[in-house]
């Protein structure tokens, strides 16, 4: 039977679980969306929208750059500063450009100044005057260069993103074998497991809270997870922000402090036997006591200083120690669940990143990753700024694109060892490679789409879950692979999702 140990796991890992629940896209945060094909157009003024950025000097000293939207109208903007060329600028007459021009703009940036209409018509106005460009100004004295630089083909900081989600996924699944030390004293142990004939308790080695997955578990949770995503887009707002930045600090503790327990009990196995007694709780190590008030410290930390420029550090952190933890407690018997769950995880994370648009007319993925609207972003990713980009903003992937196909991973990885396959007739380094390609081909075609976000199953999901069919039915292990662990169910403890 299981004991209450069972409980507690389901109750930690539903905690887990809804963060895994946003199936964010590998997407560019802080973009403009400079390509909306529901804005106005007409036969001269059908432009592609581009972002500019424009350096200016009020009375000869140069301001912060500003960053805006070129009009549907006018020429294309160089790419380079060095490029860009100083058009001569004429005062509009009358000045608010709210009315038929009586002065000639032609090859000219009207200047105009702020106010009487809105800024939609002094741009009609300025266009139909002949000029180049509008500016809206005050009463200083004004300088501006106008150019719009492109992104660089490779950024360093995708990079980095790239090897931290492949690294949470390889560390997750090599995790029991290189960090979690010997099975402990059976006084400690959580979870329990008792044959019908009461013959005694059968202990596992490196006892660990464990839900294993089931198909239809795997259904239901995309069926939940859209409700939920459906939710965040017509109802989020500050305070549902707080609270999902409440569970994700509490799901980052536990993460940490089960990281950072089994870490120093590996260094100093000394420490990860010396326990005290609690009430309620019981008997507890005494190194968990001592790193939870370090974790909760951290998580808060974070939380106060979340908009700081350095908080996406204390927010990987989080993340990546609560993925691991999930997939250690969290597992897929076989690939008949996995093609259930990932399946099921590709046409979800396609349909509400390219095909919700024509329902809702904006992406609902990514307009709940962004935090259209309620002006804060979501903690349930990892990100990383772009240091090397001109404009600036964040790299970002979610943490479904980790946890779904990492659970295919884990998964192959002990199917190999437990059928003692050696690294190259495996699957764990080929869907290792796999993973890490199709993360690669999320990152080019973000760079092809100029930005816009991408559902990044429609390219991890093929290189995983298609890899492990393909290579099973060539070494003729489909059937085994897809039927795992039907005949082992007596030699786990498993609660079903």
């Amino acid at each position: 039977m299981v004991s209450c140990g069972a409980g507690r796991a389901a109750l930690r890992l539903s905690v887990f679980l809804l963060s895994a629940m946003f199936l964010f896209i590998a997407a560019a945060a802080d973009d403009a969306a400079h390509d909306d094909e529901s804005t106005p157009k007409s036969a001269t003024c059908s432009n592609r929208f581009q972002l500019v950025k424009v350096r200016n000097w009020v009375n000869g000293v140069e301001s912060a750059n500003l960053v805006g939207l070129s009009a549907r109208f006018g020429a294309s903007l160089p790419r380079h500063a060095s490029e860009a060329q100083q058009w001569p600028s004429a005062l509009a007459n009358p000045f608010n450009c709210c009315t038929n021009l009586t002065s000639k703009l032609s090859n000219s940036i009207a200047l105009a100044k702020r106010g009487d209409c809105t800024f939609t018509a002094k741009a009609i106005v300025a266009q139909a005057g002949g000029a180049t460009g509008l500016l809206v100004i005050n009463n200083d004295e004004v300088e501006v260069l106008l150019y719009s630089p492109e992104r660089p083909v490779v950024d360093l900081s995708a990079t980095f993103l790239w090897l931290m989600a492949v690294g949470t996924i390889i560390c997750a699944s090599l995790w029991a074998e290189f960090i979690v030390c010997e099975p402990v004293d059976e006084r400690y142990n959580q979870l329990e497991w008792k044959d019908q004939t009461g013959a005694g308790m059968i202990n596992r080695e490196n006892e660990k809270e464990i839900l294993e997955i089931n198909a239809k578990g795997a259904i239901i949770f995309v069926l939940a997870a859209s409700a939920f995503l459906l939710l965040l887009f017509f109802f989020m707002s500050s305070w549902f922000v707080w609270l999902l930045i409440v569970l994700f600090c509490i799901g980052g503790v536990e993460g940490m402090h089960v990281c950072l327990v089994a870490l120093f009990s590996r260094i100093c196995k000394v420490c990860g036997r010396k326990t005290t007694s609690l009430p309620i709780l019981g008997e507890v190590l005494i190194l968990s006591i001592v790193i939870l008030p370090l974790c909760i410290a951290f998580a808060v930390y974070w939380a106060a200083n979340r908009h700081a420029s350095y908080a996406w550090i204390g927010q990987d952190i989080l993340g990546i120690c609560l993925m691991i933890t999930v997939l250690q407690m969290a597992r897929l018997p076989n690939i008949k669940v996995a093609s259930a769950l990932l399946s099921c995880a590709f046409v979800y994370d396609v349909f509400w990143v390219f095909i919700s648009p024509l329902i809702f007319h904006e992406s609902v993925m990514i307009a709940v990753a962004r935090g259209d609207s309620s002006g804060e972003t979501i903690p349930m990713l990892l990100r990383i700024p772009r240091f090397f980009d001109p404009w600036g903003g964040y790299d970002m992937i979610g943490f479904g694109d980790i946890l779904f196909p990492g659970l295919l991973v884990a998964f192959s990885y002990r199917y190999d060892r437990a059928n003692r396959k050696g690294i190259a007739n495996g699957y764990f380094l080929w869907l290792t490679l796999g993973y890490a390609f199709g993360l690669l081909l999320t990152y080019i075609a973000l760079y092809l789409m100029d930005g816009h976000g991408q559902p990044a199953l429609l390219y991890l999901v093929p290189c995983t879950l298609g890899l492990i069919v393909i290579l099973g039915w060539i070494r003729g292990e489909l059937s085994d692979l897809w039927n795992y662990g039907n005949s082992q169910s007596r030699d786990r403890i498993v609660t079903d999702v």
